[in-house]
């Protein structure tokens, strides 16, 4: 691997001589256009096309912007990896999913925004890196996710009636995994009726080679093989109902969907998220004026989400038999000893319910020249309870509660300019002001009359707990035409976020329940702080955009720097909590710890190169060569620590074929060895690696078949971002002797993997 990187300069100068795609153009009644104007914002997109060559790879849609340069993923479950721009993940991204601002209902981020969306329905997917338009942006630092599924279609006038639709199914060998989905449409011309539904499973996947020594998930008969990546296996089921009504300029839409997962077990967390259920109302008028557009959205979303121990891990807690400390004769998921018993505990139920409001209305309004101004508002209602049912042992007599009656309100207004300043100047900027308001009820533990319950729930429960901020944000962009082969664009901006409610009303410091706070991945545990302010990024960037006149080759390059204060990092919990927040806690490091969240100061710098150029074309075909590099460093500026889940540097170079109906595609992926690791939460390293894909697809004029392998030579490789291993056996103990999980091993990635998808357009 260093090898590789020593190469690295020759590599980058090819791949900085061809960047990324162009952004291949969707006719979409779901995204409103104001004639006129020529803007400086330019999102980076994931095209159609690119989401019909992944799509049979993954049944994540996170995953779908891994050609994106600055953006990765946090490791997760099979259907709800966590995306990363540039080294700030998760909340800290705004992710608009048809227009819903979506929130993780979960203390473990199990049901992020894009889970809730299938690949096989993504209409749009554009991403706003750093520096976003304060009309995209809001309550975020790092950018802006902008999804949506698959906009109305309408017959053509004259046409009368017209159906439509598609029938799709894909397979892939690693997990033996499946799925299929299912689209169809019938409309006039000023009606249109949709459904779309999707499902995908999947068992536990494989890595390259062996990579564990023990071979027990702490149930009776019941083990893995050395080889195989525990709590990988999923099943998840989609359902959206659309319809939509026309007239001329104007478009009335609503959307009914509905998600069910069964089970999404999760090889980096404690627990695994055995039911999802999420269901949801989508309404939007749109509509283009005299002087210019109007957009207005109202949606609700209710999920009920439940957490316990998975196939892979340890259900019953005590000292039954056999073995010794599993819990009743069988060991299994049943009630072979009473589930309230001082020696016995059957898993550990958890259960969070959200209930989530929104309110939006947008104005493009059109003035001299070419300047747009854009106006909105918007308004979001949030309500959380999470609460655990005690299931024996030391978790009677009481249900714990983690956040009860949780609020967290959003109110914003924002303005924004956009247009020209001079023949080769574009500009936009804008203010946003959000009020942010959290609340939660009193808590309880699971029993309030043991240590270190006896302070800490009076402690929670006298204090005033509501928290009102007032958060400004500003950006500025602006793009300079230099000629027809040069663009550069500044971007200059502050950003805010609110905590979450899980980061500020998190609050119990006994080992067991902090275990269960945790939306890392690191196999630690958490408490938040009702004190904590909202985070404040201020960002600058530039991109040198060198192409040709009709952009046959493209090269792109986007140094940037973004300083935050009170950044939302961790800290070792001080010994005044008690539980587990110990001396020795203080200093191990070699050991999972306990952490409380706390404002400190951070500071992210780096680069994102892409590009693309033609290689040639022949009686075989046309061949291009496509790549990308990124480097992200990031420092906490108060203790001098790395900052968590950087992505290491990294390339990619892909090798394209185009030929009547074939598409093809030779693709090398490159990683450094992550060295750059947070000493705080005890990070894992990670050895660098390097892996081959292939892909392959054939179009007729309804139907595709897409061929392809997903690490060709199966190699072994730990993933990054992956976190710590959990998937397999004690895991409800921080730091079991003799037993899986211990400390130190991070998540393997996944060895080769065969694939297969078809799809019948009608």
């Amino acid at each position: 691997m260093n090898s590789t990187f020593r190469r690295l300069p020759v590599a980058v100068a090819v791949s900085l001589a061809l960047p990324w795609l162009a952004h291949a153009q969707e006719t979409t009644l779901g995204k409103i256009v104001v004639t006129g104007t020529v803007s400086a914002v330019n999102p980076a997109e994931v095209t159609p096309r690119t989401v019909d060559a992944l799509k049979p790879a993954t049944s994540d849609t996170a995953t779908l912007m891994r050609d994106v340069p600055g953006v990765s993923g946090y490791g997760a479950g099979g259907v709800s990896s966590l995306p990363v721009i540039r080294g700030l993940a998760d909340d800290r991204i705004r992710i608009k999913v048809d227009g819903m601002d979506l929130i993780a209902a979960c203390p473990n981020h199990m049901n992020p925004a894009l889970s809730y969306l299938d690949p096989s329905n993504v209409g749009l997917l554009e991403i706003y890196p750093g520096v976003s338009p304060v009309s995209v942006g809001g309550d975020s630092i790092a950018g802006t996710i902008v999804a949506e599924s698959k906009a109305p279609v309408f017959a053509e006038s004259g046409q009368g009636t017209l159906t439509s639709g598609e029938i799709g199914a894909f397979y892939r060998s690693n997990g033996n995994a499946k799925g299929g989905n299912v689209a169809a449409t019938f409309s006039t011309e000023s009606f249109s009726v949709s459904y779309a539904g999707s499902t995908a499973e999947s068992d536990n996947y494989d890595a390259a080679r062996k990579f564990k020594t023990l071979a027990a998930t702490g149930r009776a008969g019941h083990t893995l093989p050395l080889d195989e990546v525990g709590s990988t296996a999923y099943k998840s089921r989609n359902h959206e109902l659309g319809f939509a009504f026309k007239g001329g300029d104007h478009l009335v839409e609503a959307k009914l969907g509905l998600q069910d997962i069964p089970y999404e077990l999760w090889p980096n967390q404690r627990m695994d998220m055995l039911d999802n259920d999420q269901k949801r109302v989508n309404l939007r008028y749109q509509g283009q004026f005299d002087w210019g557009a109007l957009e207005a959205r109202a949606y609700r979303e209710k999920v009920e989400h439940f957490m316990d121990f998975g196939a892979d891990k340890r259900f019953w807690y005590g000292n039954g038999a056999p073995p010794t400390g599993s819990g009743g004769p069988a060991a299994l998921n049943g009630t072979p000893c009473a589930p309230i018993s001082p020696t016995c505990a059957a898993g550990m139920p958890m259960n969070t319910e959200s209930k989530n409001t929104g309110l939006a209305l947008k104005g493009d309004i059109r003035l001299s020249g070419e300047d747009l101004l854009k106006v909105g508002a918007e308004l979001q209602r949030y309500r959380l309870d999470d609460w655990w049912p005690a299931s024996g042992a030391g978790m009677s007599p009481n249900t714990f509660w983690n956040i009860n009656d949780g609020e967290r309100d959003r109110n914003a207004l924002f303005g924004e300019w956009e247009g020209k300043l001079g023949a080769q100047w574009l500009a936009v900027a804008g203010v946003r002001f959000e009020r942010v308001r959290t609340d939660a009820g009193p808590v309880q533990a699971y029993n309030n009359a043991a240590a270190p319950a006896t302070t800490l729930v009076p402690a929670f429960n006298n204090r005033d707990r509501e928290r009102t901020d007032n958060n400004w944000d500003w950006s500025l962009l602006a793009k300079y035409t230099v000629d027809e082969s040069l663009d550069v664009e500044f971007g200059l901006a502050r950003k805010v976020r609110s905590p979450s409610l899980y980061e500020r009303y998190s609050w119990y410091s006994r080992g067991m329940e902090m275990l269960m706070i945790n939306w890392f991945g690191d196999g630690n545990g958490y408490i938040g702080d009702v004190d904590l302010e909202p985070e404040k990024a201020h960002t600058l960037s530039a991109t040198f955009d060198w192409h040709a006149a009709d952009r046959s080759w493209e090269l792109k390059a986007t140094p940037y720097y973004s300083r935050v204060s009170d950044y939302i990092d961790a800290a070792r919990c001080p010994t005044s909590l008690g539980g587990a927040c110990s001396a020795a806690n203080l200093t191990a490091t070699n050991s999972f710890v306990y952490l409380q969240l706390a404002n400190q100061s951070a500071r992210l710098y780096g680069i994102d190169i892409s590009g693309r150029m033609p290689l040639g074309r022949n009686a075989l075909g046309e061949f291009g060569l496509k790549g990308l590099l990124s480097y992200t460093n990031g420092k906490n500026r108060d203790t001098g620590d790395d900052l968590y889940n950087i992505m290491p540097l990294n390339a990619k170079l892909t090798l394209t074929h185009q030929y009547r109906g074939w598409d093809n595609a030779l693709e090398l992926v490159m990683v450094k060895a992550k060295r750059d690791v947070s000493e705080v939460r005890n990070e894992v390293e990670t050895p660098g690696y390097n892996l081959i894909n292939l892909r392959t697809s054939y179009s007729w004029k309804q139907v595709r078949v897409d061929f392809g392998v997903e690490n060709l030579f199966d190699k072994f490789y730990y993933l990054p971002l992956g976190g710590a291993y959990l998937g397999q056996g004690t895991t409800m103990t921080a730091n079991p002797v003799g037993a899986v999980p211990r400390w130190g091993n991070a998540v393997p990635g996944a060895g080769r993997s065969i694939y297969a998808g078809v799809n019948f357009k009608f």
